[in-house]
């Protein structure tokens, strides 16, 4: 790992997405991942678990869908528990919606794309079970009795919904400690991603993977609150303006004090930011639209929770 300079109380507070259709968004949204709504208006909606919002559909029904672009390529919920994840799955079989449940060892997960083609993982953390290893090549995982894996197994989903009863409610929302955990991004060159992210934002570098090209950046040890990867292709071109997908993520800092030499550094970088209703926006190298954030301006989304329904 190599060490950066951002506090490692950092984290991933809320993305924001766009959606052609946002009433089947919210059927989507609420009825099988489990999120509930906080606040909308006639083309936005606010979602999360309570708190503060996770996620912000923005409805812009002539957007489509480009392929071989920069841009999301997942957001990552991340569920307290196996139980969590057990009741989201159920949720997802029994709709019979398609979605992948992998094993990573030192997480377990299960991935799937929103109404919009908008990638979604849902994930509990298990390092109980082993670690990733990441190195200048290659990513896998070691289990906890010195095994190796590629950390792509298939999850042993009958072991997990054996964690339910038949008395759970299934309809019943994400659990409240549910949050962002991570995001990750198609770009364009991943030594340029990994300097904008790693030495002008401040994240510890956790590996770069280069047979996979893909690099991951996190704060305070976390296996990855970013994960970077050029999988569109190198050199892919940014987004156009009417891409369906990320409309902006925030990156959530303890206070100014963290955040000042954050914006000290993108400002000797020649980089510029801008007011943003949530923080203070800039671009990443691809046009990856950031929000950089406080914990107190992420919780003064929490007064949402009123408006609950």
């Amino acid at each position: 790992m190599i060490a950066g300079t951002i506090h490692p109380a950092t984290h991933i507070g809320t993305v924001a997405l766009t959606v052609t259709n946002l009433e089947r968004s919210l059927a989507f949204y609420q009825n099988l991942i489990g999120l509930r709504l906080h606040q909308r208006t006639a083309q936005t909606a606010h979602l999360g678990v309570g708190g503060p919002d996770l996620l912000i559909l923005y409805e812009q029904p002539a957007y489509r869908r480009y392929r071989g672009v920069c841009g999301l390529y997942h957001v990552a919920i991340l569920v307290p528990s196996r139980y969590e994840l057990a009741r989201a799955l159920a949720r997802l079989f029994r709709a019979r919606y398609p979605n992948a449940p992998t094993d990573h060892i030192m997480t377990k997960a299960t991935y799937l794309d929103d109404p919009d083609g908008n990638g979604i993982e849902i994930y509990c953390e298990s390092p109980e079970d082993g670690v990733f290893v990441m190195n200048d090549d290659i990513f896998f995982a070691r289990r906890a009795d010195g095994s190796l894996s590629n950390g792509r197994e298939p999850l042993d989903v009958a072991a997990l919904l054996r964690l339910l009863s038949p008395t759970d409610d299934l309809a019943a929302p994400m659990a409240a400690t549910t949050s962002i955990g991570h995001i990750h991004l198609h770009v364009a060159d991943i030594d340029v991603a990994v300097d904008f992210y790693h030495r002008l934002i401040g994240f510890d570098i956790q590996g770069v993977m280069r047979r996979f090209q893909m690099a991951m950046v996190s704060a305070g040890g976390y296996h990855h609150h970013i994960g970077l990867n050029t999988w569109q292709g190198e050199g892919a071109p940014s987004a156009p303006p009417d891409a369906l997908g990320l409309q902006w993520f925030s990156i959530v800092v303890p206070d100014q004090n963290a955040l000042a030499p954050i914006l000290a550094r993108l400002h000797d970088a020649g980089i510029t930011e801008e007011a943003h209703p949530a923080g203070r926006l800039l671009h990443d190298p691809f046009h990856n639209r950031i929000v950089l954030t406080t914990r107190e301006q992420f919780l003064a989304s929490a007064s949402h929770s009123s408006n609950l329904t």
